[in-house]
C-alpha cells in the first residue's frame, strides 16, 4: 500500500502536522511519501492507494496567490509564492486508479467556528477533478497565523494518520 502525502506549509506548522500524520500512517506495509506542494509528482504516481493533502486556511479558503504573497512580505519561509494546493490539484489529471483522498488543514484557533476551511476546498476541489473519493477531512489548530501549534495537535495528528491507515486495512 502507498500513501502520497501532500502539503503546503508557510511557517512549517503543517509541514509538522504533515510529519505526524505520516508516522501515523507509517506500518510495515505501507509506504508513506511526504512531499511539498512544489516538489508533488503531476500525474499521480502509479499504485498511490492514499492521497493526503493539507494546507493552512488563507481567506477562509486554500491558499491563492495573493495571500500567499502576503505570508512572504509577513516573513513566511521563501519558495512557496508559486504553487500552492489549490494549483496543483486543479492541474492534476484524473487518475485511471482514483484513490482515496483525505485533506487536513491549519487554522487558526480564533476563526474555529467561523465557515471556511482549506480541508474543505481541496475535499470539493478533489471532487471536482474526479481525483479520488475524499475519505477523511480534519482541521488542526494553530495560536495565531505564525504559530505554535496549539498543544497536543501534534498528537492528534498521529492519532488521525492511525485512523486513515486502518481504513486502508
Amino acid at each position: 500500500m502507498t500513501t502520497l502525502l501532500v502539503h503546503e506549509s508557510h511557517w512549517g506548522n503543517t509541514r509538522a502536522v504533515a510529519e505526524a500524520i505520516a508516522e501515523g500512517l507509517g506500518t510495515d506495509d505501507r509506504s508513506v511519501q511526504v512531499v511539498d506542494v512544489g516538489a508533488a509528482p503531476s500525474p499521480l504516481p502509479a499504485g498511490v492507494d492514499l492521497l493526503v493533502v493539507g494546507g493552512p486556511t488563507h481567506a477562509f479558503s486554500m491558499s491563492r496567490a495573493s495571500t500567499r504573497r502576503d505570508a512572504h512580505t509577513q516573513g513566511a519561509e521563501p519558495g512557496h509564492d508559486g504553487t500552492g494546493i489549490r494549483e496543483w490539484l486543479a492541474g492534476l489529471p484524473a487518475p485511471a486508479a482514483p484513490p482515496e483522498v483525505a485533506t487536513f488543514d491549519t487554522r487558526v484557533t480564533q476563526v474555529r467556528r467561523l465557515p471556511g476551511s482549506a480541508a474543505r476546498a481541496a475535499g470539493r476541489l478533489v471532487g471536482h477533478h474526479h481525483l479520488g473519493k475524499v475519505v477523511a477531512t480534519e482541521s488542526f489548530f494553530v495560536e495565531d497565523s505564525h504559530g505554535p501549534l496549539v498543544d497536543g495537535e501534534l498528537e492528534r495528528a498521529r492519532a488521525w494518520g492511525r485512523q486513515l491507515a486502518s481504513r486502508q486495512a
